[in-house]
Formats: structure tokens, C-alpha cells, sequence
């Protein structure tokens, strides 16, 4: 992957100057590459002399807190807007990390971004089909994660010796967990080459696997047997699969922010799955995630028929009916998308 040399001038012109207010900013439900992008882009940014506020929707899964640097984040739903309100409103460069666009985030902290109409806007992201929103926009979808972008960004504005192990271990984090511990697409030489510059800084590859995959609660434990062996139906001669979860049932095995990470992917790992859905309630909406392998496109199913989008392989999008009838919008959705050939 060859990052723009012009974007990349331009970014230099930004960051290498008199010291800034700068607010980094990630997704809603934040995960391991949204954080791990996050705070290796803000300690970059504080060797250069700038004012780094970090700010995420809302609470982050459990299993992360370890992270180096991120008791330092603002959690937006907790903050009652107050800091983040400050710090966004003094931002003269506002960095949108892991998500495409501003509509991707919710009320009110989406309005509090676009209101701040000087600062200038910095797209650092791998989703697809962005929009002209941003001022500066380092947009790759065959990037395989944010993180493995805020590498080369790294590297191409100071060097790869630039990167410290603290770096290093979040952006291992974001990359580890947005490949699915290195088994999904987009594995490039070029990846690995990198994995191996964050390896030589001396960073603890067994350690922060087991922290991130073996650190889970037994509540999540039982949550994810039940789910399997209670909630998931499958369809089309055992192609397709779909899980759901009310929020009486996740507060019945003690749910906690990021429990449900990984249900999704479960199904794949069946011989001739095609296609996996999960649909998790929250108090507005039902969120609905999607996985596929091979050439079926979740990221064109979630923008048909949910409102979403993603990546051809991982996708999502909301569904503002009850469980039920979002499951047979999916079931009905599902035979719509098969009758086009696009379930093969």
C-alpha cells in the first residue's frame, strides 16, 4: 500500500509547526483498532508539542483498560460533554480515526464536531466510500485497520524508528484485532514487515494476546454458550445463521460493554456458513452485525437493507423495529440478496 505523498506533505505541514489543539477522535461502541489507532496517533502528536485530547463516544470493552494511555480518553457518555465540549470547541485539528464519516456517530457529539467549523478535519480510516467531508483524507479500504494506517503514516512522516513500544503495543492491539488475530483478508508482506518493526521495540506478543483474548468475565463465558446453542438459527441448508440478544437476556449473564465482540464470526467457522448476522438490543435501536466470507458482500447487504456499511466482509447497521420484526427484514432480506446470486 503506498500512502499519498501529497496528503502526506500536507499532514507534515499541520503536525510539524507551533504546538496545537488537537482532539483525536473514534467511533461509537470503541474496539481494539478504534483505540489502538487513537492513542498511538495522540502520543505522536504530543512528541510534537501538541495539546492531545482524546475522545471516544462511549465506554470501550473491559478487557482493554490495560492499554497504555487510556485512562487518559474521554468517554463522552460519562464526561456530561463538559471536557469534550472544551476541547472541541479550542481544536484547531480534529482527527477522525476508524469511522468515514460524521454521520457514523451519534447525538449529540456528532453536532458538537460539525460545529466547529475552523478547525480542519483529518480522515484517517479504512471504510469505505467515504464523503467530501474532510479537509485532508488518508482513506484506504484494502488497509486491513486503522492502525496498520496510522503505522505508515508514522513511518512515512518520521520514520518506523520513530515508534516506541508504547506505540507499539496499542497499534499491535488495533491490527491483531481487525484481522482477527491475522486470519482475515487484506495480509499483505508489507503487514507483516510491519509487525515485525513493532516486535523489535520489545513488546510482549504472548502477553497482550492474552490480554486481549483470555481476560474475559464467566458471565461472558455463559452468555456465549447460550447464544450459540440457544439463539443461533440457521437458513438456507445451513448457509446463512443469525443470533440475536434482548437486553433482558444480556442483563440475565451480566453483560458488560464488549461481552458480545466475536459472536459474530462464530458461525463462520462452520464448513459451508457463507453468512453471519447478530442483532443486539439497545434502548433506541437494534444493532446489527454482519460477517461473510468469499464474495458475499455484507457491505452492499448493510447498505441495502439496514442502513450500514462496513467492509465486503464485516459490516453493520441499525434496525429501529422490535427483535422479531427485524429478524424477519433480515430472514426476507436474505432470500432477496440469494434470488440476485449474491449469496454463492
Amino acid at each position: 500500500m503506498i500512502i499519498s505523498q501529497e496528503n502526506i506533505q500536507t499532514l507534515r505541514g499541520l503536525v510539524e509547526c507551533e504546538s496545537r489543539n488537537v482532539v483525536v477522535l473514534s467511533h461509537t461502541n470503541p474496539d481494539g483498532d478504534a483505540l489502538g489507532s487513537s492513542l498511538a496517533w495522540a502520543e505522536a502528536l504530543r512528541k510534537q508539542g501538541h495539546r492531545v485530547t482524546c475522545i471516544v463516544p462511549n465506554h470501550f470493552p473491559y478487557y482493554l483498560e490495560w492499554m497504555t494511555g487510556i485512562d487518559q480518553m474521554i468517554i463522552f457518555k460519562d464526561d456530561k460533554a463538559q471536557r469534550a465540549h472544551a476541547a472541541v470547541a479550542e481544536a484547531e485539528l480534529i482527527f477522525c480515526l476508524d469511522f468515514h464519516s460524521l454521520q457514523r456517530l451519534d447525538a449529540p457529539l456528532s453536532e458538537l464536531i460539525a460545529g466547529n467549523t475552523s478547525a480542519k478535519r483529518i480522515l484517517i480510516d479504512h471504510h469505505l466510500n467515504p464523503p467530501q467531508e474532510f479537509d485532508v483524507m488518508f482513506s484506504y479500504p484494502e488497509a486491513s485497520s486503522t492502525s496498520y494506517l496510522i503505522y505508515k503514516v508514522m513511518e512515512a512522516l518520521w520514520g518506523a524508528q520513530s515508534i516506541t513500544a508504547s506505540q507499539a503495543e496499542v497499534l499491535y492491539v488495533g491490527m491483531m484485532t481487525d484481522t482477527g488475530n491475522f486470519s482475515f483478508s487484506h495480509l499483505t508482506p508489507d503487514l507483516y514487515q510491519s509487525l515485525a518493526v513493532l516486535c523489535a521495540t520489545g513488546i510482549d506478543i504472548p502477553q497482550i494476546y492474552n490480554n486481549v483474548y483470555n481476560s474475559f468475565t464467566e458471565g461472558r463465558a455463559r452468555l456465549f454458550g447460550y447464544t450459540i446453542n440457544r439463539k443461533m438459527k440457521t437458513l438456507r441448508k445451513g448457509t446463512v445463521a443469525h443470533m440475536s440478544l434482548t437486553e433482558e437476556e444480556m442483563r440475565r449473564f451480566w453483560f458488560q460493554q464488549g461481552d458480545s465482540e466475536g459472536f459474530v464470526n462464530y458461525p463462520l467457522t462452520i464448513k459451508k456458513m457463507r453468512m453471519s448476522a447478530i442483532f443486539i438490543e439497545h434502548k433506541d435501536f437494534i444493532r446489527v452485525s454482519l460477517r461473510s466470507r468469499g464474495n458475499v458482500d455484507v457491505n452492499l447487504f448493510a447498505n441495502r437493507y439496514f442502513q450500514g456499511g462496513g467492509h465486503k466482509n464485516a459490516a453493520g447497521g441499525k434496525s429501529f423495529v422490535s427483535m422479531a420484526e427485524t429478524i424477519a427484514h433480515f430472514e426476507r432480506s436474505v432470500e432477496e440478496f440469494a434470488a440476485e446470486g449474491l449469496l454463492a
